[in-house]
């Protein structure tokens, strides 16, 4: 009797692991690869407005892909939130987004911050810039990426390390707009002028500037604007380079919803609502990133470090080189 017993538990058990996630109508699920203090106040606010409750996990981007496909059709995830357009390449290449068509993410989300296939798109704008020493550097030997190669930077630059994907978006934009043998000499003239081997993230970049143990690096700016807010007085600027060619080297944070999600109408309107002034005014506030919506204005912190002009390609090519960027690095000996 008890045999049977535990037979039938376990043949309903098993039923209950394959069988479909099912969701509320008025509830939506997000993985998201942004912190949790970057995402809920924005989920707040839309569940106060809407009435429609968010449920989210937060993780790294790779875990949460991962996670996405091993779920497959199962999935709870309703909607992909993620850093870099590195990795929502990835998620839309390894088929775990839908292709949505919406009037106003076009409108609100300019063409060269969305994927090709509309299955994703940014929701904010951030610069990976130069950094320099106001005490040792005058911004007008500033110039480009490219130039931080020259001769007169030796032992004077600092870098994160490049196992970071922001550095290997980088580099795969500088494949695309200058051919993958120039971008390997710039790479190789980087590491040639380091000062130091490569930090582990762009804050340890800008104190060792700070210290002295260099004189410039490159830098995301919201990392920036932290320093800048614990440390007023710190001796560092920001300088934005290749402003007479290409532009300022710019990533995104974006979403896209899942091929499998249960309530797809109600992800589509989060993404088109996130896309919205409202959204991206919040954005900008919480981390000194930049709204993707032109018509939103940049949060004040942000807007204090001047305008510039960004790069225009589409960000997907930071996916779509990603692996050509790895591989130029290594072979530059960039760690």
């Amino acid at each position: 009797m008890m045999k049977c017993s535990m037979k039938f538990i376990a043949v309903m058990l098993g039923m209950f692991v394959s069988m479909p996630y099912v969701q509320a109508d008025d509830q939506i699920t997000v993985y998201s690869a942004r912190k949790e203090h970057l995402i809920k106040p924005l989920f707040d606010a839309y569940t106060k407005k809407t009435g429609v409750e968010i449920r989210y996990i937060t993780d790294k981007a790779g875990p949460l892909l991962a996670r996405l496909q091993a779920e497959a059709a199962n999935t709870p995830a309703d909607m992909l939130i993620t850093v870099d357009a590195g990795n929502l390449w990835h998620a839309a290449d390894r088929g775990v987004l839908a292709t949505v068509d919406s009037p106003i993410l076009a409108r609100n989300v300019p063409a060269h911050y969305q994927d090709p296939g509309k299955r994703w798109f940014g929701l904010s704008v951030r610069a990976r810039t130069i950094v320099y020493s106001t005490e040792r550097v005058d911004q007008n030997e500033l110039s480009s990426y490219e130039a931080l190669a020259d001769p007169q930077w030796h032992g004077r630059l600092c870098l994160r390390t490049s196992k970071k994907v922001y550095n290997q978006s980088l580099v795969a934009i500088m494949i695309a707009r200058l051919g993958e043998e120039q971008a390997e000499q710039v790479v190789k003239g980087w590491v040639n002028n380091l000062a130091t081997q490569p930090y582990s993230d762009d804050t340890k970049t800008m104190q060792a500037i700070a210290a002295g143990q260099c004189d410039v690096g490159i830098v995301n700016t919201y990392y920036f604007g932290r320093l800048q807010k614990s440390d007023p007085g710190i001796k560092l600027a920001l300088f934005w380079p290749n402003q007479n060619d290409s532009g300022v080297h710019v990533n995104i944070s974006g979403a896209g919803v899942t091929k499998h999600a249960k309530n797809p109408e109600a992800a589509l309107k989060l993404l088109e609502w996130l896309s919205g002034p409202e959204a991206q005014a919040l954005f900008a506030g919480l981390n000194m990133e930049y709204p993707v919506n032109p018509n939103v204005a940049a949060d004040p912190v942000a807007a204090s470090w001047g305008e510039f002009k960004g790069d225009s390609i589409n960000v997907a090519k930071a996916g779509e080189l990603q692996a050509e960027a790895v591989m130029l690095m290594d072979r530059a000996g960039y760690r």
